[in-house]
């Protein structure tokens, strides 16, 4: 058998758990059983709240000899004071493969082994090691450092790169008064390309061969400008969260109040820039906390709030430990616990452990004794990070984080920019599932106080009803003749019986429209029994026997199921959104706006709106093969101009 070896440790100082009977308990080995001379453990280290110390004087009293501490190494530092050098580079020592020698932890004060850059230009935020040279990124210069390597340069202003012993050569300022600001959090790197942040000038900056180059001036220059200076309140810097997507070949950025300070906050604008088209091409609904790539899929990071619950099904008992039954899901560790029996704390109670018995039953350990009846309903609650895979298959487009939000696209339609137009109609090509929110045209001033004034409450603009997709935009037209059989002279109760087709409780819509002999206007139907054939509608009517009644109620395709028991009723269908004809899909553009001073006005279904331009927003609907890609190729529209003003 092998032989066991005790092993003595000299110099070491125990803190040492003690237990309810404030016996100091040592902790032991769990290797050493206490059968072969082990100290004892014991489980229950959770209680109560002191500690015993073992101390370097041998017998514990004043000044009492200590213990041998042995051979010290030591340095004599003059001055021994900690410095905070934030524009300044540093490096240890190596570690060498062959020998095994580690001195990575070792920066000698022999040897010259900092490297500063210009203070001026702020503290260092981020470094970035690429090939031989390291790139350097301060408040607002970024740099260029030689590794192993030295520029050596000539009377005439040439310089040439030589080996050297240096670790860290010669810092090169890239052209350009641009910096990382106080964001390390937005750089990301893509080849050869760097892309950053400035938020002290309001830009966005890509790095490449070709020196820095402003990217936010692609469009976007007044959004990057407002944007990157309203993150910043209460005294709080923003995040500008950047990432680049491998899978789209696009640098993602996210704009965010400090969420540390602002948790909670719904400020926030995540879109993306894409080198092929020198572009930023969308915008997002997500808020991701941290945004990478692996191999060719896009990754983000987000910690979600959670809210479970789950019953005590052991006997009432006072201890740490319990099991719990009717949980959907695995507790999260640091669960905070609430219940009743849960004692009250300042940092809350929360779960040191879980272990799953089932899919709907584990076992829980807290960190303070409860007393819990049997039966006693839990909660557990907190926030936990989730790891984000971006352009699953499995996953609705436009749902991110459990969210699913409906894709939209905004664009100004503006041919001959110089001519009044009067637009009539509307059209794409694409998939089937767009609709059209929005079509609004440029303002104009008026005259006020015989001065020309384009002020936003006296300029007029005119807008379009939205137009239904072309499946949201179908409906029905329900129009159905009944006969009276009992005379009512005054009453909401009818008996009728159908006068064509066949009675049935799907064919007399709710909130049809009654008509007929001793009916009121605006009469509705509010609800029909088929067994009784008796009609309850909205107000008294005095109507005689034998009289007909019409109900007539156009009912849209969302309704089809509700109010005739199928999607598909044998009915004539109509368009009140897109129609599709020669493969495009065609609507007309109503006219809803107010009319202005002096305007003449032919009512409310005036076809067409004027104006030199229009904004137009269209959106994915609801019900078109919901979470399904959704194609969009062109959108035009047809216009005439009005007569030359």
């Amino acid at each position: 058998m092998g032989a066991v070896i005790e092993v003595k440790y000299f110099n070491s100082f125990v803190l040492k758990k003690t237990t309810s009977s404030l016996e100091p308990i040592w902790n032991g080995s769990l290797g050493v059983p206490e059968s072969l001379g082990g100290y004892k453990v014991v489980s229950d280290v959770l209680e109560p709240q002191n500690w015993a110390i073992e101390e370097a004087r041998i017998r514990g009293g004043y000044n009492n000899t200590s213990v041998d501490f042995g051979a010290k190494a030591y340095l004599v530092e003059e001055d021994e004071s900690a410095s905070f050098r934030i524009n300044s580079l540093i490096y240890s020592g190596i570690f060498n493969s062959r020998t095994g020698i580690n001195n990575s932890n070792v920066f000698s004060v022999a040897e010259d082994i900092t490297k500063s850059a210009d203070p001026s230009n702020g503290s260092i935020q981020k470094l970035y090691a690429e090939d031989s040279n390291l790139v350097v990124f301060q408040e607002s210069k970024v740099s260029r450092a030689l590794i192993d390597k030295d520029a050596i340069y000539s009377a005439e202003g040439g310089g040439s790169i030589t080996s050297s012993n240096l670790v860290i050569g010669v810092i090169q300022p890239y052209t350009g008064e641009w910096g990382i600001s106080k964001n390390p959090e937005s750089f990301a790197v893509y080849g050869y390309q760097k892309y950053f942040s400035d938020k002290n000038n309001n830009v966005i900056l890509r790095l490449s061969r070709d020196g820095i180059t402003e990217i936010s001036n692609y469009g976007m220059i007044d959004f990057f400008r407002d944007t990157l200076t309203s993150i910043d309140s209460n005294n709080t810097d923003g995040y500008v969260m950047g990432g680049y997507d491998v899978h789209n070949s696009q640098y993602v950025v996210s704009t965010q109040e400090n969420p540390v300070a602002f948790p909670n906050s719904t400020s926030f604008n995540t879109l993306s820039f894409d080198e092929r088209v020198k572009g930023w091409v969308s915008f997002f609904t997500y808020k991701p906390e941290q945004i990478f790539s692996l191999r060719n899929i896009f990754y983000s990071a987000k910690s979600t709030g959670f809210n479970l619950s789950g019953t005590n099904t052991a006997s009432t008992t006072s201890s740490t430990s319990f099991s719990v039954s009717q949980v959907t899901e695995n507790i999260p560790i640091g669960s905070v616990v609430t219940g009743t029996g849960i004692p009250p704390s300042v940092s809350g109670v929360r779960v040191v452990s879980y272990t799953s018995t089932s899919s709907t039953t584990g076992d829980v350990v807290i960190d303070a004794r409860s007393t819990l009846a049997a039966g006693a309903v839990l909660s557990f609650s907190g926030s936990k990070s989730g790891l984000w895979k971006h352009y699953s298959s499995s996953v609705d487009r436009g749902n991110f984080y459990g969210v699913t939000s409906a894709s939209s696209i905004s664009f100004v339609v503006n041919p001959q920019a110089s001519n009044s137009k009067s637009f009539q109609a509307i059209n794409y090509e694409g998939s089937s599932g767009w609709q059209m929110n929005s079509f609004v045209s440029d303002r104009t001033g008026q005259m006020f106080l015989g001065k020309w004034t384009n002020s936003s409450s006296l300029a007029t603009f005119d807008t379009t009803s939205g137009v239904k997709s072309y499946f949201e935009g179908e409906y029905v037209i329900s129009d159905l003749n009944v006969l009276t059989t009992v005379a009512q002279p005054s009453a909401t109760t009818l008996i009728i019986s159908p006068t064509q087709g066949s009675m049935s409780v799907f064919l007399i819509p709710v909130g049809g429209l009654v008509t007929g002999v001793g009916v009121p206007d605006n009469t509705l139907v509010v609800s029909f029994d088929s067994t009784t054939n008796t009609l309850t509608v909205s107000q008294n009517v005095v109507v005689p026997a034998y009289s007909t009644l019409n109900i007539s109620m156009s009912v849209p395709r969302s309704d089809y199921l509700t109010v005739y028991g199928t999607n598909t009723p044998s009915l004539d269908r109509y368009q009140s959104g897109f129609d599709l004809k020669e493969n495009k899909y065609v609507a007309n553009l109503i006219n809803e706006s107010t009319s202005s001073e002096r305007e003449v006005s032919f009512g409310q279904n005036i076809s067409g709106i004027k104006g030199f331009y229009a904004d137009v927003t269209f959106t994915t609907d609801e019900t078109t093969d919901p979470g399904r890609e959704k194609q969009l190729f062109s959108v035009g529209t047809t216009y005439i101009f009005n007569n030359g003003y």
